[in-house]
């Protein structure tokens, strides 16, 4: 099974219901909590990677800044004709 765009605890029940028959039978209190627990700081987690994610490679804004430097450049350029022969 392939839960990566599900809840964690979504996950964590369908784990149980899958290996432990929940909720006919259960596993010891501590058990669940910790499994419970587990997967609210995998939550946790997956939320603070998504708060951070940065765009590294962008071709069109790449490509659009290369442009306008292309064209600066060519605006300042100055031709030096101040050297006779």
């Amino acid at each position: 099974m392939n839960f990566t765009n599900s809840d964690p605890m979504q996950e964590t029940v369908c784990w149980l219901a899958a290996h432990t028959r929940f909720p006919a039978s259960r596993l010891a209190t501590s058990a669940e909590a910790l499994l419970c627990l587990a997967a609210l700081a995998t939550a946790a987690e997956a939320e603070e990677q998504r708060r951070f994610l940065i765009q590294r490679h962008d071709p069109a804004q790449t490509s659009a800044l290369r442009t306008h430097k292309l064209r600066r450049s060519q605006v300042h350029f100055k031709c030096d004709n101040s050297a006779k022969v």
